[in-house]
């Protein structure tokens, strides 16, 4: 990652380089500095924000929204606004900065990975009583397939079927991960109460290791996830539906699958106060934030395949979102805590399928 002229004290230890250089720089958005660059900017102050991201805001925040906030600050302040930024799986993102990456923002895929960032101290606000409850943008879990969906897929118990190749990422490394399982396993208490009055975690777990068993490759992000979808391998992708709509729009032929049942996926950002005190550009970072809020931000996101947490923008873009039957939030399955300990923990549903199968 091409660093701009900082203290030593936004230099990364020893350690931190030896467990992260290697996906940090891979993830570095350097074309997003040299933007900053692009206009010789008169001898006044330049201000510097550090973005800590996950892989799939790439597109939208190098591209346009950092362009936008800096020629608002311009407009607003008289100064320059220069970014560093990098673009990882969230939860690996999220231990990077608890382990030494001084990102004054992060836009991440979930609570969970933020909540990593508070509890080692560097996040000091209550990031959820900000707009949207901190969520900057929305989205959900679908499926993707091959043109003209050859394998006849449907919904998520298709997915399970024999012959089925399927894709998601790794829930260790990626928010995007688990937000694909929760999907499923939530798709499950769903199909079950259906069918029998009432929520059967038995189905739900069956489910999920019918479609597990049937998953080729688990990559360190949702972005790798898809680009792997890209390149051949699989019949189908489960992601997140702004990353099959970006590849829509970009000349792609897949079929997007909006399961019956799915999860509201709900994608945070907070200050890291930490850091921000550290270097001294609260104002900046702060408008930064309120700026994506915005709706010509949120319009932003919008067009790249983003549900807008606007209510407003929202509807400007509803004919592009539809909303599917069973359409649930994360407390359906008892919120994140609960989430992280019965599904992800030492005993939890997919650790345990994941050893069933020989694949932990």
């Amino acid at each position: 990652m091409k660093l701009a002229k900082t203290s030593k004290k936004r230099v990364f230890t020893i350690a931190f380089l030896a467990l992260f250089s290697m996906s940090i720089l891979a993830g570095c958005g350097a074309k997003a500095d040299n933007k900053s660059a692009d206009t010789k900017a008169p001898a006044g102050k330049t201000r510097t924000i550090i973005l800590g991201s996950y892989t799939v805001n790439k597109e939208p925040y190098e591209k346009e929204l950092i362009p936008a906030f800096q020629k608002y600050w311009k407009q607003k302040s008289g100064e320059d606004v220069k970014f560093e930024t990098s673009f990882v799986a969230s939860g690996a993102q999220a231990k990077a900065i608890v382990g030494g990456f001084e990102a004054d923002v992060a836009a991440l895929s979930l609570e969970g990975d933020i909540d990593q960032i508070v509890k080692a101290g560097l996040i000091t606000n209550n990031w959820k009583s900000k707009q949207a409850d901190g969520f900057v943008t929305n989205s959900i879990a679908v499926i993707a397939v091959r043109p003209g969906n050859p394998k006849n897929i449907k919904d998520w118990e298709d997915l399970a079927k024999p012959g089925i190749g399927v894709l998601y990422p790794n829930p260790k490394t990626s928010g995007g991960a688990m937000w694909d399982v929760n999907a499923i396993y939530g798709a499950g208490l769903k199909i079950s109460e259906q069918k029998n009055g009432k929520q059967d975690p038995a189905f739900a777990k069956e489910l999920l290791k019918g479609i597990q068993k049937n998953v080729k490759v688990m990559d360190k992000s949702g972005r790798e996830s898809f680009t792997t979808f890209e390149k051949g391998t699989g019949d189908a992708v489960v992601t997140y539906e702004n990353e099959v709509l970006r590849a829509i729009a970009g000349g792609a032929k897949y079929d997007l699958i909006y399961p019956k049942s799915t999860i509201l996926i709900q994608n945070p950002i907070a200050i890291v106060d930490k850091n921000v005190e550290k270097h001294g550009n609260k104002e900046v970072v702060e408008a930064f934030v309120n700026f994506l809020y915005t709706k010509d931000a949120q319009r932003i996101l919008g067009k790249n395949g983003f549900r807008p947490v606007d209510q407003e923008v929202a509807k400007e873009f509803s004919a592009n979102f539809p909303i599917p039957a069973q359409l649930f939030s994360i407390d359906y399955l008892g919120g994140w805590s609960k989430v992280v300990k019965e599904i992800y923990g030492a005993d939890g549903v997919w650790t345990k399928i994941v050893v069933e199968l020989g694949q932990g």
